[in-house]
Protein backbone atom coordinates (compact mmCIF):
# COMPACT_ATOMS: atom_id res chain seq x y z
CA UNK A 1 0.00 0.00 0.00
CA UNK A 2 1.22 3.38 -0.62
CA UNK A 3 -0.08 7.21 -0.71
CA UNK A 4 -0.92 7.29 -4.24
CA UNK A 5 -3.33 4.07 -4.18
CA UNK A 6 -5.12 5.28 -1.06
CA UNK A 7 -5.89 9.04 -2.90
CA UNK A 8 -6.99 7.08 -6.19
CA UNK A 9 -9.43 4.82 -4.05
CA UNK A 10 -11.01 7.26 -2.41
CA UNK A 11 -11.38 9.69 -5.36
CA UNK A 12 -13.28 6.65 -6.67
CA UNK A 13 -15.75 7.01 -3.96
CA UNK A 14 -19.31 8.54 -4.76
CA UNK A 15 -18.78 12.77 -4.49
CA UNK A 16 -15.76 12.15 -3.04
CA UNK A 17 -13.40 16.27 -3.43
CA UNK A 18 -10.01 16.29 -2.09
CA UNK A 19 -8.70 19.85 -1.05
CA UNK A 20 -5.90 21.39 1.42
CA UNK A 21 -8.22 23.18 3.96
CA UNK A 22 -5.31 23.11 6.34
CA UNK A 23 -2.29 23.38 4.90
CA UNK A 24 -0.69 22.90 1.71
CA UNK A 25 0.77 19.21 3.14
CA UNK A 26 -2.58 17.50 4.45
CA UNK A 27 -5.12 16.30 1.85
CA UNK A 28 -8.29 16.05 3.16
CA UNK A 29 -10.97 14.07 0.95
CA UNK A 30 -14.52 14.72 2.19
CA UNK A 31 -18.07 13.88 1.08
CA UNK A 32 -20.69 16.81 1.27
CA UNK A 33 -18.58 19.17 3.14
CA UNK A 34 -17.48 16.19 5.56
CA UNK A 35 -14.41 14.56 6.30
CA UNK A 36 -13.89 10.85 5.58
CA UNK A 37 -10.30 10.43 4.89
CA UNK A 38 -6.22 12.22 5.59
CA UNK A 39 -3.15 11.86 3.73
CA UNK A 40 -0.20 13.76 5.21
CA UNK A 41 2.22 14.56 2.60
CA UNK A 42 4.51 14.50 5.87
CA UNK A 43 3.84 11.22 7.31
CA UNK A 44 3.29 9.68 3.72
CA UNK A 45 3.30 6.34 5.29
CA UNK A 46 -1.06 6.66 6.74
CA UNK A 47 -3.79 7.23 6.28
CA UNK A 48 -6.30 8.71 8.99
CA UNK A 49 -10.17 7.56 8.65
CA UNK A 50 -13.03 7.62 10.65
CA UNK A 51 -14.35 4.90 12.50
CA UNK A 52 -16.95 3.45 14.91
CA UNK A 53 -15.89 3.85 18.57
CA UNK A 54 -15.93 0.26 19.39
CA UNK A 55 -14.28 -0.83 16.34
CA UNK A 56 -11.53 2.01 16.60
CA UNK A 57 -10.76 0.49 19.74
CA UNK A 58 -11.09 -3.42 18.39
CA UNK A 59 -8.91 -2.48 15.37
CA UNK A 60 -6.14 -0.66 18.00
CA UNK A 61 -5.60 -3.71 19.99
CA UNK A 62 -5.63 -6.30 17.14
CA UNK A 63 -2.91 -4.56 14.87
CA UNK A 64 -0.13 -2.19 15.50
CA UNK A 65 -0.54 -0.41 12.41
CA UNK A 66 -3.88 0.93 13.85
CA UNK A 67 -3.31 3.93 16.79
CA UNK A 68 -5.53 6.82 17.60
CA UNK A 69 -5.10 9.43 15.46
CA UNK A 70 -2.99 12.62 16.17
CA UNK A 71 -4.89 15.79 16.28
CA UNK A 72 -8.08 14.39 16.12
CA UNK A 73 -10.91 13.38 18.48
CA UNK A 74 -9.88 9.66 18.65
CA UNK A 75 -12.42 8.53 19.83
CA UNK A 76 -13.59 8.48 16.35
CA UNK A 77 -10.84 8.57 14.37
CA UNK A 78 -7.49 6.02 13.63
CA UNK A 79 -4.64 6.22 11.83
CA UNK A 80 -3.47 3.24 9.85
CA UNK A 81 0.31 2.57 8.97
CA UNK A 82 0.77 1.51 5.73
CA UNK A 83 3.42 -1.55 5.46
CA UNK A 84 3.02 -2.85 9.02
CA UNK A 85 0.41 -5.63 10.21
CA UNK A 86 -2.77 -4.00 8.40
CA UNK A 87 -3.20 -5.64 5.32
CA UNK A 88 -4.43 -3.36 1.77
CA UNK A 89 -7.78 -5.42 2.49
CA UNK A 90 -8.21 -3.45 5.71
CA UNK A 91 -7.09 -0.16 4.60
CA UNK A 92 -9.71 -0.15 1.63
CA UNK A 93 -12.51 -1.83 4.17
CA UNK A 94 -11.09 1.18 6.92
CA UNK A 95 -11.93 3.94 3.92
CA UNK A 96 -15.23 2.40 3.13
CA UNK A 97 -16.48 2.27 6.92
CA UNK A 98 -15.56 5.83 7.32
CA UNK A 99 -17.41 6.74 4.41
CA UNK A 100 -20.40 4.98 5.94
CA UNK A 101 -20.03 6.10 8.92
CA UNK A 102 -19.89 9.74 7.68
CA UNK A 103 -22.79 8.94 5.54
CA UNK A 104 -24.77 7.44 8.13
CA UNK A 105 -24.75 10.59 10.41
CA UNK A 106 -26.09 12.88 7.37
CA UNK A 107 -29.23 14.74 7.63
CA UNK A 108 -32.35 12.58 5.55
CA UNK A 109 -32.25 15.86 2.96
CA UNK A 110 -28.01 14.82 2.86
CA UNK A 111 -28.76 11.57 2.02
CA UNK A 112 -31.23 12.02 -0.21
CA UNK A 113 -28.84 14.45 -2.08
CA UNK A 114 -26.26 11.71 -1.89
CA UNK A 115 -28.08 9.00 -3.21
CA UNK A 116 -29.34 10.76 -5.88
CA UNK A 117 -25.77 11.75 -7.19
Amino acid sequence: MNIEAVRDYCLTKKGCEESFPFDDKTLVFKVMGKMFAVLCFDNPDLVIVKCDPERAIELRERYSAVEPAFHFNKKYWNQIYFNADACDRLIYESIDHSLDEVVRKFTKKMKDEYAAM
